[in-house]
């Protein structure tokens, strides 16, 4: 029996009844390389009044997305930004830490001039805090499930493939994940 004609049972007719844009069914992401690269970039507004203090941090992330899809090759595979309260976040998927550091440091482009920008005017100032975390994760340790989805995350920034038995990792083996009954596709 072919296993890539088998689906999670409960995903049996998502197919042909998701909407338009939604891959009906489970999916998993198909990372082509050695290793993903996440890199959450953030900022929080500590004071809301200060606009003037906090207002070019938060317009800096646009132009660099921008800057950035307008650069093939740069790295950037993809980002997604989000907002929560005072935090506004940018998930990015990179190529390699080499190439977010190359953009980082590049006094050409939109970044570094912003850092500076930020640390000679509001950094003393406690009215806007920034984060970032770097992940450098080898595919064998990463873990993927997307139901019913639009390309999303890692699977949009690479590739995503239908979920089939067998398709396991030492990621989905130490949460302990057991796999669904899987039923054959019609």
């Amino acid at each position: 029996m072919n296993e890539s004609a088998r689906i999670p049972a409960a995903y049996r007719s998502a197919p042909e009844r998701s909407p338009k844009g939604v891959q009906g069914g489970s999916y998993v992401a198909e990372v082509d390389a050695d290793q993903a690269v996440v890199f959450l970039i953030g900022m929080r507004v500590n004071r809301w009044r200060r606009v003037r203090a906090w207002w070019p941090v938060f317009v800096a992330m646009p132009k660099m997305l921008a800057e950035l899809e307008k650069r093939p090759g740069s790295g950037l595979l993809g980002a997604r930004s989000f907002w929560s309260g005072r935090v506004f976040l940018a998930v990015q998927y990179w190529t390699s830490m080499e190439a977010l550091g190359a953009y980082a440091r590049d006094p050409e482009l939109a970044h570094q001039p912003a850092w500076a920008a930020f640390n000679r005017a509001v950094a003393g100032s406690g009215d806007v805090g920034i984060f970032h975390e770097t992940y450098e994760v080898p595919r064998s340790g990463i873990e993927t499930l997307y139901g019913n989805m639009p390309p999303t995350g890692l699977g949009l920034a690479h590739s995503t493939v239908e979920r089939s038995r067998g398709r396991r990792n030492r990621a989905q083996d130490g949460l302990g994940q057991q796999d669904p009954a899987y039923v054959e596709a019609s």
